[in-house]
């Protein structure tokens, strides 16, 4: 395991992992009704996590920096300084970071260069989905893990788990933002992959998330 099974990127942080969780079921609901757009701001991100102001900004930095949050300028059309308003990168067209756009397209490189001198063609799959297997793969190594993928099966094999230390009852909304997480990534990609959910597990440590292909 990478880093002796210590987690890296934005789930190192269960404070970051709150506040992704926060803006993934913002855009899940899709229904802040007063803007029409699943954003959260500052006071919003405090009241909810009990943080204070400064720390839920270093956070979001972090996170912007890292490609997983997108902040805008709120439209005001009334006097008064404009806020700044924060949602989940998802991968969408209108929820798109550049910096994760530079990420799959760097991974996609990677990928290339390593089949080319493995002398290995793409995937099975497809070119779309080999792709978004290297993104993938990036991400989670990125993040701490190892994967193994079975592209028969359509699993990442993510055993050890290096939140397997983690407070049981953090444990749900970990595994629901790594996914969400694992999903973002397979979308900015673009292809027929989505990631589908995280598998029942016998042990702590296991960690099997399992891909389906999406319809044409």
């Amino acid at each position: 395991m990478t880093g002796g099974g210590v987690a890296y990127g934005p789930i190192s942080s269960y404070s970051r992992v709150q506040i992704l969780h926060l803006l993934f079921e913002a855009d899940a609901q899709h229904g802040r009704a007063e803007r029409g757009r699943p954003e959260l701001t500052i006071g919003e991100l405090c009241e909810a996590t009990g943080l204070h102001a400064n720390t839920v900004r270093e956070h979001l930095q972090r996170l912007i920096d890292g490609g997983y949050v997108i902040p805008s300028i709120e439209h005001r059309t009334t006097r008064g300084r404009p806020r700044t308003l924060y949602a989940a990168a998802t991968g969408e067209p209108e929820a798109s970071s550049p910096v994760a756009r530079d990420k799959v397209a760097a991974a996609a490189r990677r990928g290339d260069m390593i089949r080319r001198i493995m002398d290995e063609g793409e995937s099975e799959l497809g070119r779309d989905a080999t792709y978004q297997l290297d993104a993938l793969i990036d991400h989670l190594e990125e993040s701490g893990f190892e994967p193994v993928i079975d592209e028969d099966a359509l699993t990442v094999e993510l055993t050890p788990c290096p939140h397997v230390a983690s407070r049981p009852e953090h444990r749900p909304v970990l595994c629901q933002v790594h996914l969400g997480l694992m999903q973002g990534v397979l979308t900015q990609a673009g292809g027929p992959l989505a990631a589908d959910c995280v598998r029942a597990a016998a042990r702590p440590d296991e960690c099997t998330v399992q891909l389906r292909r999406t319809a044409a």
